[in-house]
């Protein structure tokens, strides 16, 4: 087992801050949104400010129009499918029940339509018909969106159908619609702006995106509503002011002023008191180490990723950083390859932990070096 070596970084350059803790602003209680579960996640840290309920698992309603819109998007990211692709509407899709795009039996339409008829609108009969298109039948794609819930690590989830439309084996968890929200927004940014989208017409028919909050706060650019008698009212919004970026999900709530109500007051909440801030860039040198055996005597480490620390404001000059390094590294060593942590932390709260890793591959010296520094390792 590796022994590690502890080196202590105060943020002098990289985080401009003293070790002395300034005194926190004081953080109250979330605000009561008479949800069934809620939960408050920084986008880029993927820190949990709030959480009520997060893991029960719930009726999601149209909110599983989420999980359709990100298999939909891996097919076209994979290129099976293309936007402009031509969809025959069945007799199935037209007939679903609930919002409608109001497309016809038996129409052609593109896929890019059906996708805002979808998104903006909440029609379940594009929905269908998007389903039909990408696996021949809606049962096989609720069975495409279980597999993808699975890869993705949506443990709190299962799918019965495309809509949300009532099933008692159709759930999701405040938690796992958040992290599928953080991963579409992510993964998809050239599909994400139809979510800001307000209204969409089709067949001269002009509907309205029913997430109020796009009109009345501009910080607001998603996500998604969703309503069934069981499920009650659910939002899940995503709101970004300068580089911070929220994404709250709320479910079963009485009414749509009450999701409304919830999720503004969340937001309010989370831009309130919380601040988020970038640390590292992913591919940095953070410090180099010793490597034995190899073709070169020191190795380059960093993060393979960005590092993002979201903490109460004001404390950011708080912040202090260390780096665990594993002992005796030895080659041949692959870029990317964990060799050691690095943690923040505020007072004696870890607030991001996160691989130390190679930036670099570094294959086995030659006989004499691997010789000469087994030596040196006798006496190191």
């Amino acid at each position: 087992m590796f022994k590690y070596l502890l080196y202590i970084v105060i943020m002098s350059s990289q985080l401009l801050g003293a070790s002395i803790l300034q005194a926190a602003m004081p953080i109250p209680k979330p605000p009561s949104t008479g949800a069934k579960s809620y939960i408050i996640l920084d986008y880029e840290s993927g820190n949990t400010l709030a959480e009520e309920n997060a893991d029960i698992a719930v009726e999601p309603a149209s909110i599983t129009k989420l999980m359709t819109a990100y298999v939909i998007f891996n097919e076209l990211q994979s290129g099976n499918i293309a936007l402009n692709d031509i969809v025959t509407i069945s007799e199935k899709a037209w007939r679903t029940p609930g919002s409608r795009m109001f497309v016809e039996v038996g129409k052609q339409v593109p896929v890019e339509s059906l996708l805002q008829g979808m998104i903006v609108q909440s029609g379940n009969d594009a929905t269908v018909a998007l389903a039909e298109y990408v696996a021949g039948s809606e049962d096989s794609f609720a069975a495409l969106m279980n597999k993808h819930a699975e890869a993705i690590g949506l443990s709190g989830s299962h799918f019965m159908n495309s809509t949300g439309l009532p099933d008692e084996n159709h759930y999701m968890t405040a938690r796992d619609i958040a992290k599928l929200s953080a991963l579409l927004i992510k993964k998809f940014p050239e599909y994400y702006k139809w979510y800001s989208q307000k209204e969409y017409t089709f067949n001269d028919i002009t509907q309205q995106n029913r997430n109020r909050l796009l009109w009345q706060d501009e910080s607001v650019d998603g996500l998604k509503t969703g309503h069934t008698d069981a499920a009650g009212y659910c939002l899940v919004t995503s709101a970004k002011k300068d580089d911070m970026r929220l994404i709250t999900v709320v479910l079963g709530t009485g009414s749509d002023n009450a999701r409304i109500d919830a999720s503004q007051a969340l937001l309010n909440y989370g831009f309130r008191f919380f601040e988020t801030h970038k640390l590292y860039d992913a591919g940095t040198q953070l410090t180099t180490s010793r490597i034995w055996k190899g073709s070169s005597e020191t190795i380059s480490l960093g993060l393979d990723k960005a590092l993002y620390v979201t903490i109460p404001r004001g404390q950011y000059n708080s912040l202090d950083a260390s780096m665990n390094i594993n002992h005796r590294i030895m080659a041949p060593v692959t870029k990317g390859q964990a060799l050691g942590t690095v943690q923040v932390k505020l007072g004696e709260q870890v607030v991001a932990n996160q691989p130390l890793v190679s930036l670099q591959t570094i294959g086995e010296g030659s006989f004499w070096q691997r010789i000469m520094d087994e030596g040196l390792l006798y006496f190191e």
